[in-house]
């Protein structure tokens, strides 16, 4: 009697011992963990008319001027700096040398994240965003996307909370409100459905038939760019297009 008790309390020893083994392996939750967990990230993707958000991320508005943005295959990003309140638009060569096909974030310019990057050591994040274009009724969508790089302290990031850096990020890119972002989620997915459609149908042609009184034509075709009168004949001349009535009924057309 007296060996199994001892056999229970070495089986229960055991799995306390596992059971912490299993909660010391998985560790605290990480900044970068805690970071993405607040901030979506959109999927981007690509259709017939060239890239395109695959799924929304979550929405947010631009705060500050200054952040540069470039087309989406663009190879290089030229960061902004965000260090102590004060953010740093990107300056020489790299600004210059995409100085031709970039443009600066506006405030109030919605955008998704799309990538985020926690430098413990080097006490930086990096913030990647992209224009959420139905968002700021850009069309055709350009996709401009552009980067910040958070520039903190030497130790802060190791004992700073997510709530205080979020703070720190939301000076650049707040949350938008989840009105906002309900908006921009339906105006995204209806450009996605758009552009999974095929091109629309063009207009039904106009048709031009004899015997048809000028009033009509001027319903079917418009006003005509120029009027001729030759006493019974009359023409109606349009940019591509003439036709000729005979005592106010369509002759020829040509």
């Amino acid at each position: 009697m007296c060996q199994a008790r001892q056999f229970v309390l070495v089986i229960v020893a055991v799995s306390i011992l596992l059971s912490g083994s299993v909660a010391n392996a998985q560790g605290p939750v990480t900044l970068q963990e805690q970071l993405a967990a607040q901030y979506k990230l959109v999927k981007m993707g690509s259709d017939s008319g060239g890239v395109a958000v695959v799924e929304p991320g979550t929405l947010l508005a631009v705060q500050k001027g200054g952040v540069l943005s470039v087309p989406w295959k663009a190879m290089a990003l030229c960061p902004a700096k965000f260090q102590d309140n004060n953010l740093h638009p990107p300056a020489g060569m790299c600004a210059a040398m995409v100085k031709t096909v970039s443009r600066y974030f506006q405030k109030g310019d919605k955008v998704y994240p799309t990538k985020i990057e926690v430098n413990p050591d080097k006490a930086k994040i990096s913030f990647t965003v992209v224009a959420c274009d139905a968002c700021n009724g850009v069309n055709p969508p350009s996709s401009m996307k552009g980067e910040v790089v958070f520039q903190f302290a030497k130790g802060y990031l190791e004992k700073a909370s997510v709530g205080e850096v979020e703070d720190t990020i939301g000076q650049v890119f707040s949350i938008a409100g989840d009105e906002q972002q309900g908006r921009g989620d339906q105006q995204q997915q209806g450009s996605q459905q758009q552009a999974a459609q095929p091109e629309q149908q063009q207009a039904e042609p106009q048709t031009i038939q004899l015997g048809m009184t000028t009033d009509q034509v001027q319903a079917a075709l418009g006003k005509p760019e120029k009027i001729v009168n030759l006493g019974p004949k009359q023409l109606f001349v349009y940019k591509d297009l003439k036709v000729t009535f005979v005592n106010g009924k369509v002759s020829d057309v040509q």
